[in-house]
């Protein structure tokens, strides 16, 4: 099933200015261009609440998709490399930034953040969760740092054919911030064929599958692991909760890049 268009966010971040092919700050933007319109996060909302998932068109330029995708090769900037099919996660493999991050993807985080916390917050008071994200992330990162989550979690992954992600969900340690963005890099059908954006969903009464349809620049935020039924069911006491997972689908051809933005540190 295919995720309706929403109205067009226009969030685009600006190139930079003669950057310097495949290194770390190539990969940078000085300042956000716009800001997103009030109106475009309410359907952003709309859509987070009714299906887990809501696609940000355009987030960033072809050219700062390109400077992204060229990082993978390097050695220096990533923490680990992770070889999926080692560990059961699939087929394909992807490299986690190490601080500081690349200044696009730091701008990324720090930007989407307060955007997405009163989404968080809304949601735990549905489910019956005292936690509360402060709006921001520097204070939230403090709060997984003190408690031993100190390494990054944003993240860069590369797909061949044949490659895939199992479905799973991104948690890495005791605080987790409900929601996440995937940027997709590379352009289907040219770049590559296959490789869905697949989401799942799972409540007491069904089972759900989703394919969110994006393009090159496209982003999709995204329940991490759970969020409230809706509507709530009727004569029914307590939340009701909708277990979520994500994955890719099976590359047919060529390759594909995606960064992740988890929000939450790693223990």
């Amino acid at each position: 099933m295919m995720t309706r268009s929403i109205s067009m966010l226009r969030y685009h971040f600006r190139a930079p200015d003669s950057p310097v092919k495949g290194s770390m700050k190539a990969a940078a933007s000085h300042s956000p261009a716009m800001a997103p319109g009030a109106s475009d996060w309410v359907n952003v909302v709309r859509s987070l609440d009714a299906h887990g998932n809501a696609v940000l068109p355009g987030l960033l330029t072809a050219e700062q998709c390109k400077l992204l995708a060229a990082l993978y090769p390097q050695e220096e900037g990533y923490r680990t490399r992770i070889i999926m099919a080692r560990h059961g996660f699939g087929r394909g493999e992807y490299k986690y930034f190490s601080y500081p991050l690349p200044p696009l993807l730091e701008r990324l985080r720090h930007t989407l953040h307060p955007r997405l916390a009163p989404i968080a917050n809304r949601w735990n008071v549905q489910l019956g969760s005292d936690v509360h994200y402060p709006d921001d992330l520097a204070a939230f990162l403090q709060r997984c740092h003190q408690a031993g989550q100190t390494r990054p979690t944003p993240l860069i992954l590369q797909y061949g054919a044949g490659d895939y992600n199992c479905l799973h969900q991104d948690l890495y340690g005791d605080h987790v911030f409900p929601l996440q963005v995937a940027i997709l890099l590379s352009e289907p059908g040219r770049d590559f064929t296959g490789g869905e954006f697949v989401m799942t969903e799972r409540s007491n009464t069904r089972q759900r599958a989703e394919v969110v349809a994006l393009r090159q620049g496209d982003a999709v935020v995204f329940a991490v692991h759970r969020r409230p039924a809706t509507p709530p069911p009727a004569g029914r006491r307590g939340p009701r909760k909708v277990t979520m997972r994500h994955g890719v689908s099976r590359i047919g051809s060529g390759q594909r890049h995606t960064v992740g933005l988890i929000f939450h540190d790693a223990r």
